[in-house]
């Protein structure tokens, strides 16, 4: 989608003419591939790095573009939100000193980016999924204003039908509805590429399938999602369900998710992943571009296949395939997704050189993988990775079953030890990056396992805005060093000291843990639900979670007094008590507002409201901790 060069007309007859354009394309990659043009013997790498930008109190910095404006270099682009940024880096020859010199670039051009955020008071964050993010940081204002970004998304919304509902289930459980694709903006990645030559490509991609659920168990880092923990690797989920154009009509129907792992091995050639999400998957935008590829190649020359391309970059793979062209040479690559953006600089280099060195370790051993394990098994391997990281049980080759840990550390380093040294990778670099992935592997001391551990320790102390905050703050300072996470201490709570404004939103302090009850329940249920919890105001909602009134101890209290309650012959109902106008509140409002609008209206407690669903409630007593300074700088602003 690096092409602004979009249209979001997809009507039928631009719809048509972009799908001829597209169906030309694979038509000239097939002749490509059938006269062996498709660069052989060179085996490149590369990567991509994604990364968050969060300002001075740890939240998202929405200041990509005035940050790209400073950097004034190429390699670095937008991605869909204003606090995301890519850096694209060099590919390198895959052999010699190629993962110091990747850990070099990589850290060069951070090393850019920072003193350049420094300048707009921001810090750049190297994480899967940032803790500080909230749902109301997801609006389209904090979109790219970039014309193929607002095309992808009215394309997906279209598509959808309805809004996007994202539902997972880990230790804890998330389940909302949002109604863009921004949700996408949430994960961060660090995307490596392999080179491959066409004659191989079937191998390689199905080893690249295979070695998914290991490499991914061993680098798992995004733990959880607006405060709420899940999957040890929470963007695998994350991204499927924000992008899934899928709605739930016909459910028994088999539709594939636009991020997805495949459904089958490759038996022949790359021309059957394209064929296959050509097939599936409806154009999301389109292009006009003016080459005519077959005309090209009659010319001896090479065509860059940009609508084929184009048709590709909207269908997310976890192993996408990609074709290029270099110094005039068509060539092949596997886009590994998985892995994700973080801990540190070291530990991202660690997680490339593991799966390079499984690529070119397991190719040379096995010349067809697919006769040892049954496509189903590394699906469901990969699934295992992404909840339970170095917890997972693998159903591997040959129909053996092993734990994630006994996996890499007794079967799989010295694999990719072998294969990085069968392609000529520095000794020193094979050990020192290795080595990174043993320690981390051997302790369990993933990047998802130091979030929770700190988390945990900081249990009890300050409130959950602040824990994320110090996570945060942790994770920016220990990222500058060059210690791997294994090596990292735990967050601690006075590491979010630098922020100021902790309490500035209703959504950072109000309980989300809320007991309601509808319009038609017996104020006896109510009574019974202020004692058992100690709450004095409860909520009413409808059947779609929607606000219709507030129920409070007061008003109970003056049935009680007239001794209308607890008595059998009058069965109240809530609707004759409840106040049907009660004073609300958005997520997104100041602390201040929710205090002023408490004492204008002498009340004690705000329902929390969005979108005219219920999301909340915010008393006096949660807003009793807010320190006078912070509300008088509130003041102030």
């Amino acid at each position: 989608m690096g092409d602004q060069r979009v249209e979001m007309d997809l009507s039928g007859a631009p719809r048509r003419a972009f799908i001829r354009r597209v169906l030309n394309d694979l038509h000239a990659l097939e002749q490509i591939l059938d006269s062996g043009l498709i660069e052989r013997k060179t085996r490149r790498i590369g990567a991509e790095q994604e990364v968050f930008l969060v300002d001075s109190d740890w939240r998202p910095a929405m200041v990509a573009l005035e940050l790209l404006e400073k950097i004034e270099d190429p390699s670095f682009t937008t991605e869909l939100g204003k606090f995301n940024l890519e850096m694209n880096l060099d590919p390198l020859t895959f052999g010699g000193s190629c993962l110091s010199r990747l850990e070099t670039q990589l850290n060069q051009m951070l090393g850019s980016l920072r003193e350049a955020a420094k300048e707009l008071g921001v810090e750049v964050v190297l994480t899967g999924i940032l803790p500080t993010l909230r749902k109301s940081d997801l609006g389209l204002e904090n979109m790219t204003p970039k014309p193929r970004y607002f095309a992808l998304n009215r394309a997906m919304s279209n598509l959808r039908g309805g809004a996007y509902e994202l539902y997972i289930k880990g230790l804890d459980e998330l389940l909302l509805k949002h109604d863009s694709v921004m949700l996408e903006a949430c994960n961060a990645s660090f995307q490596v590429h392999f080179q491959v030559g066409a004659e191989e490509f079937a191998n390689l991609y199905n080893i690249a399938q295979v070695a998914a659920a290991p490499v991914l168990a061993a680098a798992v880092n995004s733990p959880m999602l607006f405060g709420r923990e899940l999957w040890r690797e929470t963007r695998i989920a994350l991204f499927q369900q924000s992008v899934d154009t899928r709605s739930s009509m016909n459910f028994l129907r088999e539709r594939s998710p636009r991020v997805t792992f495949g459904r089958n091995w490759v038996r022949n050639s790359v021309l059957e992943l394209f064929q296959e999400d050509i097939s599936r998957f409806k154009s999301l935008v389109t292009g006009d571009f003016d080459e005519d590829p077959l005309a090209v190649l009659k010319e001896g020359k090479i065509p860059q296949l940009k609508s084929l391309c184009m048709h590709n970059s909207t269908v997310y793979r976890w192993n996408r395939p990609c074709y290029g062209v270099r110094n005039g040479k068509p060539h092949l690559r596997i886009e590994n997704r998985v892995l994700p953006a973080g801990p540190s600089v070291l530990d991202e280099v660690a997680n490339a050189a593991f799966w390079f060195g499984l690529m070119a370790g397991l190719s040379a051993k096995y010349e067809d993988i697919t006769q040892l394990i049954h496509f189903e098994d590394a699906r469901m391997n990969f699934g295992s990775a992404a909840r339970m990281g170095l917890g997972a049980h693998y159903s591997w080759l040959n129909g053996r079953t092993h734990s994630a840990v006994n996996l890499i550390c007794d079967h799989l380093l010295p694999l990719a030890y072998e294969g990085l040294e069968r392609r000529g990778v520095d000794s020193s670099d094979a050990e020192r990056y290795l080595s990174v992935i043993d320690k981390r592997v051997s302790s369990g001391r993933t990047g998802a396992q130091w979030q929770a551990i700190s988390l945990g320790g900081m249990r009890g102390q300050g409130n959950l805005s602040e824990r994320l905050n110090a996570l945060t703050a942790a994770m920016v300072e220990r990222q500058k060093g060059e210690d791997p996470v294994a090596e990292w201490p735990p967050a601690r709570l006075t590491e979010s000291s630098g922020w100021k404004r902790n309490f500035m939103r209703v959504e950072q302090y109000m309980t989300t843990d809320l007991f309601t009850v509808t319009e038609d329940e017996s104020l006896d249920l109510v009574a019974s639900l202020m004692e058992w919890k100690r709450i004095r105001h409860i909520p009413v909602e409808d059947a779609e979670h929607r606000l219709v009134g507030l129920i409070s101890y007061r008003a109970l209290l003056k049935l009680m007094s007239r001794g209308l309650l607890n008595n059998p012959e009058s069965q109240h109902a809530v609707s004759e008590l409840m106040n049907r106008t009660p004073v609300t509140v958005s997520p997104d409002s100041s602390t201040l507002e929710a205090i002023e609008l408490m004492r204008q209206h002498e009340v004690s407690c705000l329902p929390v409201v969005a979108d005219e669903h219920l999301v909340g409630i915010i008393t006096e007593r949660d807003l009793m901790n807010v320190p006078a300074t912070l509300l008088e700088q509130q003041l102030k602003t």
